[in-house]
């Protein structure tokens, strides 16, 4: 167990359904021990890839169960149902809270529709680089931060936000697409590189950079720890 709510079964991710007899996105429902999972497919979710993928401790890329996070670029829902299996549970017995973000009109749909059964799923219809729409959202500062916005940009997108709402000693993830940084033609592992100096530089160590290729193509995972 990787969490009280998620499992690996071999190279299979699993995590314990909050809406019981539900399956999100057509994902596979079994039963561990008389308990409802559901499988996370990692080649629809950047986080469940990034899990499959680290080098490190697996657990080392979740946020603390019953804590509040923001999620930068929600899309339609699949990755945050796993997160919120893991963080909420059932009726949200553990308190938590997901402030998710995406700015389709389409995906804040899925989102609400995902909301109705899944008490502290927060969606919010915003830009991720104008704070000051949603921001009121979230009075503290949170100890985990995940960005998978596919727009040019995402570096400083994903720092002024964990400047403005990223603990120090927070986790904060970043979902890198290649494609959608401004490029310049020195090739992937140069831009790769470049954004890692770049956020060493903004007062983050850089603790991972997990390639998702198999799962996601032209995609890295940051992981990240705020540091001033």
């Amino acid at each position: 167990m990787l969490s009280w709510a998620i499992r690996l079964e071999g190279r299979a991710l699993w995590t314990e359904n909050a809406d019981p007899g539900t399956a999100t996105y057509g994902e596979s429902l079994r039963r561990f021990g008389g308990i409802e999972f559901r499988r996370w497919d990692p080649s629809r979710s950047k986080l469940g890839a990034g899990i499959m993928r680290t080098r490190r401790d697996k657990s080392l890329l979740l946020p603390k169960e019953g804590s509040t996070v923001l999620y930068l670029g929600a899309g339609h829902g699949t990755s945050i149902s796993h997160l919120h299996d893991h963080l909420c549970g059932e009726d949200n017995d553990l308190g938590g809270r997901i402030i998710a973000v995406d700015l389709a009109p389409r995906c804040l749909r899925d989102l609400l529709h995902l909301a109705k059964t899944r008490p502290g799923l927060v969606p919010v219809l915003g830009d991720a680089r104008k704070h000051s729409a949603w921001g009121v959202l979230l009075p503290r500062k949170v100890d985990w931060l995940f960005q998978d916005v596919a727009q040019s940009g995402q570096v400083e997108i994903f720092i002024d936000a964990s400047r403005r709402f990223l603990s120090v000693d927070g986790t904060g993830l970043l979902s890198l697409k290649a494609a959608s940084e401004r490029w310049t033609g020195e090739g992937e592992d140069a831009l790769f590189a470049k954004v890692e100096m770049q956020l060493s530089k903004s007062g983050f160590v850089v603790e991972e950079c997990i390639e998702l290729t198999g799962y996601e193509d032209n995609h890295v995972l940051f992981v990240t720890r705020r540091v001033e």
